[in-house]
């Protein structure tokens, strides 16, 4: 069972089993998803037909590995491997061009919105909100942006998803060894693409190693319910060795098997690898940028990053701006408030899972020593800031209508957004100072 009704002085709604006959219905919304989300990302990709932004890094890259015999020095040695080894197939297969270049991240834009889709089914058990969150996450613009650019979060953010829906749907089994499992592969293709892939893992792991502690210490709640985030009999046999398989060496063996194209079996080239990328994400000084923003600022969107801003006429731009939905983003930020108020009153699991997913990978930020960072870094957490608003809005004896308009109303703040968000639409210098609200995002 997911949750049963709490006995709570508000009331809820509740997240039910998935029906078994219910699987053909969720494969078919989610290939529905898939196929509107990717025709969507998809449109206009090609514009700019020149490289922006971080493409100059990582299309160099992918280019290298095309080589017969890879090339002395690797570029761009600071993140692992899979991401570009992922574009360099594109380029193979489309050609050296902007298509070739930019249609994975398209492809994994929106496999993502149909990862936001499957967390949606294991917290809520119900396609409405599933697809709902979905929709949310689309309509948040930062996902839809980064789908259309030669870089390595979205792959990051695909595989992360997929992770993060195979442990929300085994934390309410009693035997949750095969999603766990899938979870910890998705987070080895995760960390493969982007270090930063290692966040959710890390989430995985404090969460069941929290709960196995609590058990130990034979921890219950003097009012315990089945809809409780911990539970004394979780997981009876789920071992040490389960824990360790899922968790660390399923992932280790994915994540080193992305580097063996590059470096062969050659462990002393592996630990070489793993030594240039811990230095140069987290101890090398790395110059500022003028569109670096700190992690407190990023839920506020305070400071974008812009990818391109080109004048293609005598009054008219080509643009695209990393800034976030405001009417998703700032909306979610009483929402996630809502559910740590359920979560401590109520011990509710679903808003535990929620909490654990967003702060987990935007928090991580804060502990690192570098001082480097961009508003795209907040891309995991703000995508799934869509399933807390969901969360809320569906939340007590709300009517089903408050949803789907809230849905309409993060439709219409993406629309816009467009004329900054795609460059092929462009807009007028008039249009763009208009949606530039503050000082602080130009």
């Amino acid at each position: 069972m997911f949750l049963q009704r709490p006995q709570s002085v508000i009331p809820v709604r509740e997240s039910p089993s998935v029906p078994e006959n219910s699987v053909a219905r969720n494969t078919a919304i989610a290939a529905i998803i898939f196929v509107i989300a990717h025709l969507a990302m998809l449109v206009g990709v090609t514009t700019p037909e020149k490289f922006y932004f971080d493409e100059i890094h990582y299309v160099p890259a992918a280019r290298q590995m095309l080589e017969p015999v890879m090339p002395n020095p690797v570029l761009n040695p600071m993140h692992p491997p899979l991401a570009k080894q992922l574009i360099a197939l594109s380029i193979r297969s489309f050609g050296d061009g902007p298509l070739g270049w930019r249609y994975p991240g398209v492809l994994f834009g929106a496999l993502s919105i149909v990862a936001v889709y499957l967390c949606g089914l294991a917290l809520f058990a119900n396609p409405g909100p599933a697809v709902a969150a979905s929709l949310i996450a689309f309509f948040n613009q930062m996902l839809f942006v980064q789908s259309r650019i030669a870089m390595l979060d979205i792959f990051a953010l695909a595989f992360g998803l997929f992770g993060i829906a195979a442990f929300m749907q085994g934390f309410r089994q009693a035997r949750p060894h095969l999603a766990f499992a899938l979870a910890g592969l998705a987070f080895g293709l995760a960390a493969a693409c982007k270090w930063s892939g290692l966040f959710a893992l890390a989430v995985c792991i404090v969460i069941v190693a929290a709960i196995r502690l609590m058990q130990g210490w034979r921890t219950q709640f003097a009012d315990g319910r089945d809809g409780d985030w911990y539970r004394p009999g979780l997981w009876p046999d789920f071992r040490y060795y389960h824990f360790a398989a899922c968790f660390v060496l399923l992932p280790a063996v994915v994540y080193l098997a992305t580097f063996v194209p590059l470096y062969g079996l050659s462990v002393s080239g592996l630990i070489e690898a793993q030594r240039r990328i811990f230095s140069d994400n987290t101890t090398t000084a790395i110059a500022g940028h003028t569109y670096m923003s700190a992690w407190p600022s990023w839920p506020l969107l305070v400071r974008p990053v812009w990818y391109l801003f080109d004048k293609i006429g005598d009054d008219r731009i080509a643009a695209v701006v990393l800034l976030g939905n405001p009417v998703v983003l700032w909306a979610a930020l009483p929402a996630l408030a809502i559910c740590l108020r359920d979560w401590i009153v109520t011990r509710r699991a679903d808003a535990f899972l929620v909490l654990a997913f967003y702060f987990g990978p935007y928090l991580a930020w804060a502990l690192l020593p570098r001082t480097l960072g961009f508003l795209y870094y907040y891309l995991p957490a703000a995508t799934f800031a869509s399933l807390a608003l969901v969360y809320v809005l569906r939340r007590g004896n709300s009517p089903r209508w408050l949803l789907w308009a809230f849905v309409a109303i993060a439709c219409a703040g993406f629309a816009a957004m467009l004329p900054i968000s795609a460059a092929f639409v462009g807009t007028s210098m008039e249009t763009f100072v208009r949606l530039m609200l503050f000082q602080s995002w130009i």
